[in-house]
């Protein structure tokens, strides 16, 4: 599944920014989530051609863990902050049916090889909370700090082994929306992160369900769906999308 990317105007960016700025009291959110993403996509690195994760690598789905902590404050025009990391570190076993090149390394057919796609992150979002009753909206600025590898090795030639390392921060929109339904606990709401640069384009969105008691302890499940598309970072070339389910249980206070 994937969610269609829609650009924020500038102008709506500033009013909604020239508005509340800052949470009524200080408050803390620890989370933490079980995703069950499916992977697709492909890799390639340089001018080589295209590597399928599903038909030339053996990849199918993941299970994910993500943490995150958040912490609001009554200070005028101080940005909350938002923390968050995300264990997205996969890897397959396959036998080659197609010639691949990776990082000028020829993997031919019927060899044994292992690969890598470790996608693993970091978010800092910095935002302000522009309304607070039973609708709440935050906007800002993420900061999405990749530390990962993406790697393919023969198994039957020790010699035959290439990684290119993925140390990149993308800098994204960030939208949170969330609507109480009056009296019940219960509520509906979405987080988008976005970024578009020329070739490159990244997107973080989630969309749930969910129920907060009156001590804060919470739970909530819904669709979360991240791709990244990367032109020639560090020589790595990216079209991949995780799109899968996801429970995230947490303490608001």
């Amino acid at each position: 599944m994937s969610f269609t990317r829609k650009s924020i105007p500038l102008s709506l960016l500033a009013a909604i920014l020239s508005g509340s700025a800052s949470a009524d009291f200080v408050g803390l959110n620890i989370s933490a989530s079980h995703w069950t993403p499916d992977l697709s996509g492909s890799f390639s690195s340089g001018s080589s051609s295209d590597i399928q994760l599903n038909n030339d690598l053996g990849y199918s789905d993941q299970t994910s863990a993500l943490v995150s902590l958040s912490f609001e404050h009554p200070i005028p025009l101080v940005p909350n902050v938002k923390y968050q990391g995300a264990e997205l570190n996969a890897s397959s076993n396959s036998t080659l049916t197609n010639n691949l090149n990776f990082e000028g390394q020829n993997f031919v057919v019927n060899s044994n090889i292992s690969s890598t796609l470790d996608l693993s992150h970091k978010d800092i979002v910095l935002y302000y909370e522009i309304l607070d009753n039973w609708i709440n909206i935050d906007i800002g600025l993420d900061l999405k700090k990749f530390d990962g590898k993406v790697s393919i090795r023969d198994l039957d030639n020790a010699n035959n082994n290439e990684t290119i390392n993925v140390d990149e921060t993308i800098p994204m929109i960030y939208l949170s929306a969330r609507f109480d339904l009056p009296l019940t606990g219960f509520y509906v709401g979405a987080n988008i992160q976005q970024l578009s640069i020329g070739d490159s384009s990244a997107e973080d969105s989630t969309l749930m369900v969910g129920y907060e008691s009156s001590s804060g302890l919470g739970i909530e499940g819904g669709i979360k769906t991240f791709s990244l598309e990367l032109n020639d970072a560090s020589n790595l070339n990216t079209n991949l999308e995780y799109d899968g389910l996801y429970l995230n249980g947490y303490f608001h206070f």
